[in-house]
């Protein structure tokens, strides 16, 4: 023999939800959720159309004074870009900047090597960004 389970008091936690109530919460939250993916897609075409791609391919500390770094760098139509490398030391300060013009190219993707200038040993070298020539 099953017993039902016991219901609390009538409006101890509030009145009942209407059928209208219920409706509404649905089409409230069917909006949230396509509020969101508009949101995903629009934050998703902003990364996929960005114009200026990059990304590290590698280092090589050459001395104390110097870091050799390698990047690539993908443009729109092979535009030109300005890239900032930086080496960095072993407690992650910047120790070496360089400003790097990348010229236009009849490729969209390139591969940069540049060496970095540093005022103390680096322990790495990275590329720090790219944005389009100005």
């Amino acid at each position: 023999m099953t017993v039902p389970a016991p219901r609390p008091p009538a409006g101890r936690y509030g009145p009942e939800p209407t059928d209208a109530r219920r409706r509404l919460q649905r089409v409230a939250l069917a909006l949230l959720v396509a509020a969101a993916m508009v949101v995903v897609a629009w934050m998703g075409r902003g990364v996929l159309t960005d114009p200026v791609q990059w990304r590290d391919v590698g280092f090589s500390v050459d001395s104390a004074t110097s870091v050799q770094v390698t990047f690539e760098v993908t443009t729109r139509d092979g535009a030109a870009a300005r890239c900032r490398v930086q080496a960095l030391s072993q407690s992650y300060a910047q120790v070496g900047v360089l400003d790097v013009d990348v010229p236009t190219s009849p490729t969209p993707t390139r591969r940069v090597t540049v060496t970095v200038p540093t005022v103390e040993q680096a322990v790495t070298g990275t590329l720090d960004g790219c944005d389009p020539a100005p």
